[in-house]
């Protein structure tokens, strides 16, 4: 009888290894091919300085209440609270050391459409490269060239202040294996063109959903309800539904969408507030066909009241 329960409690042990094994080999950190970095050719860094608007680097990355140039200095160090601990931004700016400036484009690229750190390790999806990874080649690069044209700063932002087990790195191979996708939050029928670019901007570099998309216990995205709003991810108040089934903004036209990007008013004169403020600075320096087609691309989403 001892024999036969050694051998099942061996056989349990060896399941076990067996099975740990497997999720780690399944769930390791899966940067892109080297070829998709190859053969960019020279960032166009006016399109990086729209890519850099439309992805609200300065929101998290700079310091708080910066104005002017002063919002171009990404030295970091911007707290997100979360259920799971406090994130802190890290520095960006194009200093060799504390910041980016040493980096090959392959690193930044991962790093973005990945989650995949310097040093090979996963990221975690505060930083929103769930969104980022719909992001193309040519716009990465181009980004990488802008944010290097930038002030360097030597500040180095706090570690991650995260209890056990979200501090294990290695659950988010797991995190990733259930959440992370690449393809399209919603399907559009007969989208036009410009619905089509509203959608890249709005599900990659603009990464709207990480705030608008109610999240499950885990932290993914609650599918079903893109877009329709739900708690504050810092706790803190909503964030409105933006689909057309929202009680606030579900009759804006298109063009009432748009002007609220550029100027920060709403159809019936009210502002902005709270932490659309920023996100309405960075809109407001897109070019107006971007905003006029993100504004089609909320009004061609699926309504969820």
């Amino acid at each position: 009888m001892a024999r036969k329960t050694l051998k099942a409690l061996g056989a349990l042990v060896v399941l076990g290894i067996a099975g740990g094994a497997g999720f780690l080999f399944v769930t390791a950190p899966a940067p892109q091919a080297a070829s998709v970095w190859a053969d960019l050719g020279a960032p166009d860094l006016e399109n990086g300085r729209r890519i850099f608007f439309a992805g609200g680097c300065t929101s998290c990355h700079a310091a708080k209440g910066a104005a002017g140039d002063d919002r171009l200095v990404l030295s970091g160090g911007a707290p997100l609270q979360s259920p799971f601990g406090t994130f802190y931004a890290p520095n960006i700016s194009s200093d060799a050391a504390a910041g980016i400036g040493s980096w090959t484009l392959a690193e930044f690229g991962n790093a973005m459409t990945r989650g995949v750190g310097r040093d090979g390790e996963h990221l975690y999806p505060a930083f929103p490269y769930g969104s980022y990874a719909r992001m193309t080649p040519k716009d990465v690069n181009d980004l990488f060239g802008f944010l290097k044209t930038l002030p360097a700063s030597d500040k180095t932002a706090p570690d991650h202040a995260l209890s056990f087990p979200f501090n294990q790195r290695l659950l988010l191979g797991g995190w990733k294996f259930l959440y992370f996708s690449t393809g399209p939050r919603v399907e559009l029928a007969d989208a036009s063109d410009v619905a089509k670019r509203g959608q890249y901007l709005v599900e990659g570099p603009g990464h709207c959903g990480e705030c608008h998309t109610p999240r499950d216990g885990f932290g993914g995205f609650k599918a079903r309800l893109w877009l329709a709003g739900g708690p504050n991810p810092e706790g803190k108040g909503t964030i409105p539904n933006i689909t057309p089934g929202s009680k606030t903004m579900g009759s804006w036209t298109e063009d009432d969408i748009a002007t609220y990007l550029e100027t920060g008013f709403t159809p019936d004169f009210d502002s902005v507030g709270g932490a659309m403020v920023e996100v309405q600075k960075n809109m407001a320096e897109l070019p107006a066909e971007d905003r006029a087609a993100i504004a089609a691309y909320l009004r061609a989403v699926p309504a969820v009241e």
